[in-house]
């Protein structure tokens, strides 16, 4: 299920990234690649706000849609 979907405040897995190579290369240097743990705290209005690592990160929901998880 896309990220913006899922549950909030649980930690889940990223499954795929849908995106083009330029998009991929920066989302797995902030630590977005498949594998890794990610945690939804906010979706609302345009935006998702997730935990991945020690961080949180604010995504527009179309760059959200492409990031699968389980």
């Amino acid at each position: 299920m896309p990220i913006h979907i899922a549950p909030g405040n649980v930690e889940l897995t990223i499954r795929k990234v849908g995106a083009d190579d330029k998009t991929k290369k920066h989302l797995q240097e902030l630590g977005i690649c498949e594998g890794s743990k990610i945690t939804l705290l906010s979706s609302s209005g345009g935006s998702v706000i997730v935990i991945v690592k020690e961080g949180r990160l604010c995504l527009d929901r179309t760059l959200a849609g492409k990031i699968l998880v389980a």
